[in-house]
């Protein structure tokens, strides 16, 4: 079983608060999802130490230093955030001891450690001696087994905190009792990404209404010359999608917005076939874009899509990850949606009924 932060007794929180959370993203929208949890733990515990990443450093790189996160999340929360630099834990944890309480510290990106992305047991025990428990507020990593996202479990009583338990308990809504019909929005680059959801939801959903990479790949199998549009070329990835090529419930693309020779966006009769299908849906997932959304000229259909889920106020509405999420913001159309899930691919694995690394270890 979990132990969630939410109801846990105040008087088993009182030490200092280990908060994993997840600053990976140019804006502050993750950050702003977590304030509840980094709230909740400055009134109860006695200091709260945040460990975070971004990007994927090769050892230590100024460019991809937390300490502009620090400065986010101190003009945010309106409170001093204390900037920890290097791995030396002896030190840090005399920084932490003789600070007075209610301190908020950060410290520098995990991932400048090699022990991080390898889920060392002994980066995460140095990790763990910081604290007296620790909370996991971070989905959108817990894909991933990290040194601080499933082996330091083993170190400290250990909780999922606010916004990870809502993620939890929205999206296993999603996946066990969808309400029909079921339409499923699937983009992005990489089919492969997609595989393990499709197959989960490949008799729940109604229609699937494919773009991007995995459109293209579809696309080949049907027979359609997409020249040399981004594809997936994997042997055993297309022969899994061989048979979903051939359902009619799957809908890809009529037209397109070509650049030269390669398919940049889904056109505008397959934008307006594809919000059809929308308007009549009681639950909608979205999972990546429909075309090349960082060029305005190629974002033509993925905001045709975005304001059909909009207008379909009826309907459950998910989507998720930080391209999706920030295009969306961009737009303004974040709000029009019932669910923004902080992960991407946290929310396929979780989606496709996959054991996230992060939740299991919570276990």
């Amino acid at each position: 079983m979990i132990r969630y932060l939410r109801g846990t007794n105040p008087s088993l929180l009182r030490g200092v608060a280990l908060l994993r959370l997840d600053f990976n993203t140019e804006d502050d929208w993750r950050m702003r999802t977590e304030f509840p949890t980094i709230k909740l733990l400055l009134n109860v515990a006695s200091k709260v130490v945040i460990i975070s990443h971004h990007g994927r450093p090769k050892g230590v790189e100024k460019a991809l230093s937390l300490k502009k996160k620090a400065k986010m999340l101190a003009k945010l929360m309106r409170q001093k955030v204390i900037v920890i630099p290097g791995s030396d834990f002896r030190k840090i944890k005399k920084i932490i001891e003789k600070s007075p309480m209610g301190s908020l510290f950060l410290l520098e990106n995990l991932r400048f450690n090699a022990g991080e992305e390898k889920n060392d047991r002994a980066f995460a025990k140095k990790l763990a001696s910081l604290a007296d428990f620790y909370v996991n507020d971070a989905f959108a990593v817990s894909h991933r087994a990290d040194a601080s996202v499933a082996a330091i479990t083993r170190f400290l009583p250990s909780y999922a905190g606010l916004e990870l338990e809502r993620e939890i308990d929205f999206l296993s809504r999603v996946m066990k009792k969808p309400k029909r019909p079921l339409v499923f929005v699937v983009g992005g680059a990489k089919a492969a990404d997609k595989l393990d959801a499709i197959h989960y939801f490949y008799k729940k959903a109604d229609w699937f209404l494919l773009g991007g990479g995995l459109a293209n790949t579809i696309l080949t199998l049907r027979g359609v010359d997409i020249k040399a549009s981004v594809r997936d070329t994997d042997k055993k990835d297309v022969r899994e999608l061989a048979y979903f090529s051939r359902a009619s419930r799957v809908l890809s693309p009529t037209d397109f917005v070509w650049h030269g020779k390669a398919i940049w966006d889904i056109g505008p009769k397959t934008a307006a076939a594809y919000a059809k299908k929308i308007a009549s849906a009681k639950t909608i997932l979205w999972s990546g874009p429909l075309g090349l959304i960082e060029k305005p000229r190629y974002a033509h259909g993925s905001v045709a899509i975005a304001k059909a889920i909009a207008k379909n106020r009826r309907a459950l509405s998910v989507t998720g990850g930080g391209e999706t999420v920030m295009f969306l913001k961009k737009y303004r159309l974040d709000k029009a949606f019932s669910f923004i899930s902080t992960g991407g691919g946290a929310m396929i694995d979780f989606l496709a009924g996959k054991k996230l690394p992060g939740i299991e270890a919570l276990k």
